[in-house]
């Protein structure tokens, strides 16, 4: 077993072209999931409010967000009724 040490970002750990990209994506998504729990909201509910298809809200509450931009992610969280400022 071969340890090394990380930077921080899993993306740039395995040596991914867009490690920055994907790291803020993540972790919009990781932010997204929070007010969906925390408001007890259904996939379909996030759907109508942030306008991403049902099917692509499941996707990226299971961390497959490659298709969807990190604009609309924040749109999304906006929508969802958090203050977003870049």
């Amino acid at each position: 077993m071969i340890n090394e040490e990380s930077t921080g970002n899993v993306y740039d750990d395995i040596h991914s072209n867009d490690a920055d990209e994907m790291l803020i994506k993540a972790q919009l998504a990781t932010k997204i999931g929070e007010v969906i729990k925390q408001r007890r909201l259904t996939h379909v509910k996030v759907s109508e409010l942030t306008g991403l298809s049902q099917p692509k809200v499941s996707a990226l509450l299971k961390g497959q967000f490659r298709g969807i931009s990190e604009f609309k992610m924040l749109e999304s969280l906006a929508r969802l009724g958090r203050d977003v400022r870049r």
